[in-house]
């Protein structure tokens, strides 16, 4: 299945040209020839849309709440196609890694999976639970995929073997400390690592708190953000010591610089954008965050429309 937008404007093949010949397709950041990109990137109706995930390369993939299927389009063209159709339950998270692996949160399903970003084949499935479960979210660290619960007070931990092999095997680990489980509601969402690598953060959405996790024994600290709650809270982008976290419902982005152990942070300001309609989840390329529009205040239907928007951070 392709999927098609309108031709943008011209000069966009040298621009593909130039990104595609850059070393090894890096973005670079005061490169402004980004802004020949399109601002809006159609997705197929219907798709609803969720996580974002952005390499090296200018490609985004998008995962949909309804079958699963991975979509993936050019930052340069707007252009994309559906890779893999998905398992008949929904993609959420969405994390790719140097190799070309693309991490997915499988929703209901109770699992995670990978698939190749370049040919849409399946790698590897990991059952987490038969349960209720709501996989929600994925970050990759040097060692292990991370994958949060929104149903459970757990993460699930899938650890890497010798030169990133995926292995059969992952580790549930209980949220304790701060964290205080509602039954039912939307608790662990959106998940990034801390400024110093060595633990994790974690936005529980019913509650509007960010934490810091111990990924050894899963004891959940609320981080000190002067008492600015992080309602809605949902994807997390970290840069250095600033993490960007979406507020779906908010329309918009609170951009949080932290300190090294990300225990403490300040909310230094908001991005709003009128394009904006109940954004998800982010990834950076360049001078841009690219957003996928989930539209939850919309009722959808197999006609209805989906894009994902860029804004300047």
């Amino acid at each position: 299945m392709r999927h098609r937008v309108a031709a943008i404007a011209l000069g966009l093949t040298a621009v593909l040209a130039a990104t595609l010949l850059g070393p090894a397709g890096t973005a670079n950041a005061h490169d402004r020839k980004h802004d020949l990109f399109p601002t809006t990137i159609n997705l197929p109706n219907g798709f609803q849309p969720e996580g974002i995930a952005i390499g090296k390369a200018p490609y985004a993939y998008f995962g949909s709440r309804v079958d699963g299927a991975i979509y993936r389009a050019s930052l340069v063209t707007g252009l994309g196609e559906i890779i893999n159709p998905g398992f008949g339950t929904g993609s959420l998270g969405l994390k790719l890694d140097d190799r070309g692996r693309l991490f997915i949160s499988g929703q209901t399903s109770g699992d995670g999976r990978v698939i190749d970003s370049r040919t849409g084949k399946t790698l590897k499935i990991w059952n987490f639970t038969d349960g209720t479960s709501f996989v929600n979210d994925v970050i990759l660290t040097r060692d292990a995929a991370w994958f949060t619960d929104s149903r459970q007070p757990v993460l699930y931990k899938v650890p890497f073997g010798r030169h990133g092999k995926l292995g059969d095997t992952f580790e549930t680990v209980p949220l304790t400390g701060d964290f205080v489980f509602t039954p039912g509601a939307t608790n662990a969402n959106g998940i990034a690592q801390t400024p110093d690598g060595r633990n994790l953060l974690v936005v529980q959405s019913n509650t509007a708190t960010l934490f810091v996790v111990d990924p050894d024994t899963g004891e959940a600290t609320a981080v000190d953000l002067g008492g600015v709650p992080m309602t809605n809270g949902d994807g997390l982008w970290l840069e250095g010591r600033r993490l960007y976290v979406v507020q779906n419902f908010l329309n918009q982005i609170s951009v949080v610089d932290l300190n090294r152990s990300g225990t403490r942070g300040t909310v230094v300001r908001t991005i709003t954008s009128e394009l904006f309609n109940v954004p998800t989840t982010v990834a950076r390329y360049g001078e841009r965050l690219y957003l996928p529009n989930a539209k939850f205040s919309t009722t959808p239907t197999p006609d209805t429309k989906y894009e994902a928007v860029a804004v300047r951070p």
